[in-house]
């Protein structure tokens, strides 16, 4: 496994309809780093963002999708995405509260 920092983990947010609506739940969802385990994806959430403390980590392989290019054939990049669950008295993320 390689040598990952805490600011290697995280990616970006997904901004969908679907994650937006599980804000009022406090849960927030990222696309990490495909070796990235629950506890590193933990540690650089609370790291990353102050006043934050994590409850839990779901964690998602996604593979890539089958494309077409002409007689081609070809894979998408697979991702990894991360559902982080916040504790009640823990303070919100910044980067989701203007959208």
């Amino acid at each position: 496994m390689a040598n990952i920092q805490y600011y290697d983990v995280i990616l970006k947010p997904v901004i969908t309809e679907k994650s937006m609506n599980m804000m009022a739940d406090k849960k927030y969802t990222f696309f990490v780093h495909p070796e990235a385990n629950k506890t590193m994806i933990k540690e650089a959430v609370e790291r990353m963002f102050e006043g934050t403390k994590v409850a839990q980590v779901n964690t998602m392989n996604i593979p890539g999708k089958m494309k077409r290019r002409g007689m081609v054939m070809g894979r998408t990049a697979a991702t990894k995405k991360a559902i982080v669950k916040l504790t009640e008295d823990s303070a919100d993320i910044e980067i989701f509260s203007g959208l």
